[in-house]
C-alpha cells in the first residue's frame, strides 16, 4: 500500500478531530501509522543552501624581527612578509527568490570579505552581499547572474502560526551537510533574547545547532515560517529551545533589497513606550499587565499627528493584539511605508483606534558622524548628531536631541573611562555641547581639567577627568 502525502495529512486531521466527530482509536495497521515529512522535504530542501564566508586579515609582523641581533641568526629576510589570519563562519541560508536571492543572517555574513554558497546539488557559486541589517540580524544574498533559475521558498504569513503547529528545521549544523529536524512551535513572541532590536521570535523544539543559522523554518506546506537563528544551551549544542526570525520580518528586509536599498527602511513611530509592570497595570485597572504604556511623544511625529498622547496605552496594530513594547515594535516595523496602521490605544477607561501614517525618520540634523581623536576622554569615541531617525536606530527616547556617543573603540581612552553607547553628551567645562561640531573643538583644546555631563537613562552625570 502506498502512502502520500495527501493521506498524511488525512490521517492527522483523522487524529485531531474532535471526539464527537469519530471516536479515538489504535491504528489498525502499520500503514496507518507510516507518516512521513518526505513529500515536504523533498520541495524544500532544493531551496537551502550551505553558506561558508571568510575574511582574510593582515597581521603586523613581530617588531622582534627588526632587532639586529635576531637577524643575525634567523636571516635578514625572517618576518619581512606580514602573516595572514583567515578568519571563517559557517551558516545556512534560504533562497527566496528564483532570481538567486537568498536571506541569512547578518551574523553569519557581517565583516567577511568572501562568501560562497553550496546548493544541495553541489553546485557552488560565489555571492554577493546586497544587504546587511544589524538590527534585525539579516542579510540579502546574490548568487547568479539572472539567466538560471533558482529553486525558491515561499513565504507564510507567520502572524497565523499558532503554538503546537509541527514545523522542520533545515540547515547545515556543524557543517556535517543539510540535515532536517522536526518539531513544534513551542511559543510565539519571545523576547529577551538580546539577538537583534525586533525581538518577537517564534521558538521551537526543532534541533537547531551551529550552522543552522541561517537556514528555514518551514510549515507542513513547505512553506518558510521563519528564519532560523538562536539557541539557549549552555553546552552550545541544542536542547530543544531554538529561535527563528518570523518570516513576516525576513519579507520587510527582502523588499529593501529588491528595491535597491542598502538599508532596510522602516516606518517611524515618533513615540517612546514602555512595558506594563504589575503596579502599573494596578493603576490602570487593568486585570493583568499588557499592552505599552505610551511615555513620550515627539513633536510633529507620525504618533503626534494622529492623536497619541502621553499616558495612552497601545494595545493593538491593525488588529493584532499588542502584549508589550516588543510586541508592539515588531508589529509596526513590519507595516509597509506609504500606507497608514490602525493602532488602538485605551485612554481614560476608552478604546481609540487611531490612524498613523507609515512614513520614514527624518534625518534632521545631519549626523555628521565623527571619532574622535587627539588626547582628550572623548579620543576614540564615535559621536553623531541625533535625529528622529538616529534616535529610532538607536531606540532612545525619541525627544532626545544633541551629540550622541555611538561607539567606544574596544581599548580606547574613551572606553577606559566610561562612556557608553547612547550617552548623550550635554556639557563640556560648562560650555553646551548642541553639535558634533562643537564637540570637535572642545575636544581639540587642551584644558588641563575635563568637567564633562552627559545623559545616561534619563539620569544627568558630571565627571571630571585629568588635573
Amino acid at each position: 500500500m502506498k502512502f502520500t502525502a495527501a493521506a498524511a495529512l488525512g490521517l492527522i486531521a483523522i487524529l485531531l478531530a474532535p471526539a464527537q466527530a469519530e471516536e479515538r482509536r489504535l491504528p489498525e495497521s502499520r500503514e496507518e501509522v507510516k507518516l512521513s515529512f518526505a513529500p515536504v522535504v523533498h520541495n524544500v530542501t532544493p531551496a537551502v543552501v550551505n553558506i561558508y564566508a571568510s575574511r582574510t586579515e593582515q597581521r603586523a609582523r613581530n617588531p622582534l624581527f627588526d632587532d639586529p641581533f635576531f637577524r643575525r641568526f634567523f636571516g635578514g629576510d625572517s618576518g619581512r612578509m606580514p602573516r595572514e589570519r583567515v578568519q571563517r563562519s559557517l551558516g545556512s541560508g534560504v533562497i527566496v527568490g528564483d532570481d538567486g536571492l537568498i536571506v541569512t543572517n547578518n551574523h553569519v555574513v557581517e565583516n567577511m570579505t568572501e562568501v560562497r554558497v553550496a546548493l544541495s546539488d553541489k553546485r557552488e557559486f560565489e555571492a554577493k552581499i546586497l544587504l546587511k541589517d544589524s538590527r534585525a540580524d539579516m542579510a540579502v544574498l546574490k548568487i547568479g547572474d539572472g539567466s538560471e533559475k533558482f529553486p525558491s521558498l515561499n513565504f507564510a504569513d507567520s502572524d497565523a502560526v499558532q503554538v503546537g503547529d509541527l514545523v522542520l528545521a533545515i540547515g547545515n549544523p556543524f557543517g556535517v551537510g543539510q540535515t532536517v529536524t522536526s518539531g513544534i512551535v513551542s511559543a510565539l513572541a519571545r523576547t529577551q533574547i538580546g539577538v537583534d532590536d525586533f525581538q518577537s521570535f517564534i521558538q521551537t523544539d526543532a534541533a537547531i545547532n551551529p550552522g543552522n543559522s541561517g537556514g528555514a523554518l518551514v510549515d507542513l506546506d513547505g512553506k518558510l515560517v521563519g528564519i532560523n537563528t538562536a539557541i539557549f544551551s549552555q553546552s552550545g549544542g541544542s536542547v530543544g529551545i531554538g529561535f527563528a526570525i518570523p518570516a513576516n520580518m525576513v519579507r520587510v528586509v527582502l523588499s529593501s533589497a529588491r528595491s535597491g536599498a542598502k538599508s532596510v527602511v522602516r516606518p517611524w513611530f515618533g513615540a517612546s513606550l514602555q512595558n506594563v509592570t504589575p503596579e502599573i497595570a494596578d493603576s490602570l485597572g487593568l486585570k493583568r499587565p499588557s499592552g505599552a504604556l505610551v511615555s513620550t511623544v515627539a513633536a510633529d511625529s507620525p504618533a503626534a499627528k494622529a492623536g497619541i498622547e502621553q499616558g495612552d496605552l497601545v494595545t493593538a496594530v491593525d488588529g493584532q493584539p499588542v502584549d508589550s513594547v516588543e510586541g508592539f515594535t515588531y508589529r509596526f516595523a513590519t507595516r509597509p511605508i506609504g500606507g497608514k496602521a490602525e493602532v488602538a490605544v485605551s485612554r481614560g477607561g476608552a478604546t481609540k483606534t487611531l490612524s498613523v501614517a507609515l512614513s520614514t525618520a527624518p534625518e534632521i540634523p545631519a549626523r555628521e558622524q565623527r571619532t574622535l581623536r587627539g588626547e582628550s576622554p572623548f579620543t576614540g569615541a564615535t559621536v553623531a548628531n541625533l535625529s528622529p531617525a538616529l534616535t529610532d536606530e538607536m531606540s532612545l527616547d525619541q525627544s532626545l536631541r544633541g551629540v550622541v556617543v555611538m561607539e567606544t573603540g574596544e581599548g580606547t581612552i574613551a572606553e577606559q573611562l566610561g562612556f557608553q553607547k547612547g550617552d548623550i553628551i550635554r556639557a563640556v567645562n560648562d560650555k553646551k555641547v548642541a553639535a558634533v561640531k562643537d564637540l570637535v573643538i572642545i575636544a581639540g583644546g587642551q584644558p588641563g581639567v575635563w568637567k564633562v555631563t552627559i545623559e545616561r537613562d534619563g539620569h544627568s552625570i558630571t565627571s571630571v577627568f585629568g588635573g
